[in-house]
């Protein structure tokens, strides 16, 4: 059930307790493994909530759809765990923004969702709680590292959900599992409240199983925050308000070069989507985007430097799990070996490319990588509105496959991470099918101009 199917019944007649009560049974025992926590007592007494809320008379414009929260985005009373063991007990004692915001829109926050710990991977099988499987193939990977996001919409058991974007973790998920999603130009939406992992990079962005979901939950989490310092000082648009715009008029570049680097039957699936937009009036024009052969290995030396710093905060003495050692180093130690592989290996690479002797030929150098990378995005919209390229180079691969080679789990993110980079707003649409399992287009657009993306994501799935 859509966002505006849900709002039709409740305006129907149907209450928002109803509406929860047939969600819980839609996600029954949760086969997919999509959550972490999802208390039905806590969520019958919101959605009862809900109901007097609108019986008030108050004006709601979510009407209790029930609405999924990735497990790394603060929720007053409920554990945060990041999928970690070490914030396996902490409850977040405050909302973080989006979440405020949903809650105001009268959403009905449906769970907290499996993801990588703390949002590093690529097909949450990293999470310290067991993975998660694919709804469309439960033998496959949902994606990651918002994969119980992207799956629970995905299994129709919510309209929509939150995830974090870091390097691509919102769209490659939507990719592969068959569903929508926006990675919002960075400083867009509020990240207070969404635990770190790189600062530069995080961005908190919807699934949504249409557009229109897509684009009522952008605009309601949407907009300036004086609790984040790197939120955009600038009212966001409304991207409700494009719906039905179409392309008519604009020009769409076509990133060969990546095209040619996906798996064929993907690359075609990529053509169609294009030929869509050129039947529904979009100019179509071959592009190219200097040095992104530069943005995965600068990808992964910016993103875990900032992780290094960032997760020293768990460190045993200040929240989360404390493991007692002879002395305070040992303490120190003995918490944090609790941190999974992958974590692990991202803090060592980051400590790496921060080290004296080292950080101006891996951060430094990565810095400026990024930059050129910037610019080139600059110059390539110079002559058109959006770029549209495949998000993944392949569709869900399976469970296991990569878990024990990191550079080829690393490669799922080749064609996200330069948006990432450049802080641009991106989003991934499915257009197909290979083999039974989707295909997702990656759109790319400016700064800021997020609701293009929104106009153009609406044709591909008409």
């Amino acid at each position: 059930m859509t966002i505006a199917e849900h709002i039709a019944a409740v305006a129907g007649g149907a209450s928002v307790r109803e509406r929860a009560e047939a969600a819980l049974d839609r996600v029954g025992d949760d086969p997919h493994r999509a959550f972490l926590s999802l208390d039905r007592d806590w969520i019958l007494a919101d959605a009862e909530q809900l109901d007097a809320r609108l019986a008030a008379g108050e004006s709601l414009p979510l009407a209790g759809a029930p609405i999924a929260i990735k497990d790394n985005l603060c929720q007053r009373g409920t554990r945060t765990t990041c999928g970690s063991r070490l914030l396996e007990d902490w409850v977040a004692p405050y909302d973080a923004t989006v979440v405020e915001r949903l809650r105001a829109a009268g959403a009905l926050l449906f769970g907290k969702t499996n993801l990588d710990e703390f949002a590093m991977g690529s097909s949450t099988e990293n999470s310290a709680f067991g993975p998660t499987s694919n709804p469309r193939d439960p033998s496959r990977v949902p994606g990651g590292s918002s994969g119980g996001s992207a799956a629970t919409v995905a299994a129709g058991h919510v309209a929509a959900s939150l995830g974090s974007d870091t390097g691509g973790s919102v769209r490659q998920p939507a990719a592969y599992c068959g569903v929508h999603a926006l990675k919002p130009t960075y400083g867009r939406v509020s990240r207070r409240g969404l635990v770190a992992f790189a600062s530069s990079l995080d961005q908190v962005g919807p699934f949504g199983a249409t557009v229109a979901d897509i684009a009522q939950v952008y605009d309601v989490i949407a907009g300036p925050d004086a609790g984040d310092a790197t939120s955009a000082d600038q009212p966001a648009p409304s991207a409700m308000e494009v719906l039905g715009a179409g392309v008519a008029g604009l020009r769409i570049g076509v990133v060969r070069s990546c095209l040619e680097q996906a798996d064929a039957p993907v690359a075609a699936a990529v053509e169609g989507a294009a030929e869509r937009l050129e039947s529904a009036g979009a100019t179509l024009v071959d592009v190219g985007v200097e040095h992104l052969d530069l943005a995965l290995s600068a990808y992964y030396l910016i993103a875990p430097a900032e992780a290094a710093s960032n997760l020293s905060r768990f460190d045993g003495a200040r929240y989360g799990l404390r493991v007692e050692g002879r002395d305070l180093a040992e303490t120190y130690r003995a918490t944090r070996a609790r941190f999974g592989r992958e974590v692990i290996r991202r803090i060592v690479l980051g400590t790496y490319a921060l080290s004296e002797g080292y950080a101006d030929e891996a951060y430094v150098r990565a810095s400026r990588a990024r930059t050129a990378i910037c610019r080139a995005f600059d110059s390539v919209f110079e002559g058109v509105d959006l770029l549209l390229l495949p998000t993944a180079p392949t569709v869900a691969f399976a469970l296991g496959e990569k878990t024990d080679d990191p550079v080829a789990m690393y490669a799922a993110d080749v064609f996200t991470v330069p948006a990432s980079l450049a802080g641009l707003p991106a989003s991934s649409s499915p257009v197909g099918e290979v083999d039974g399992l989707p295909v997702g287009a990656q759109l790319i657009g400016r700064r800021f101009e997020d609701t293009t993306l929104v106009r153009a994501m609406e044709v591909l799935s008409s």
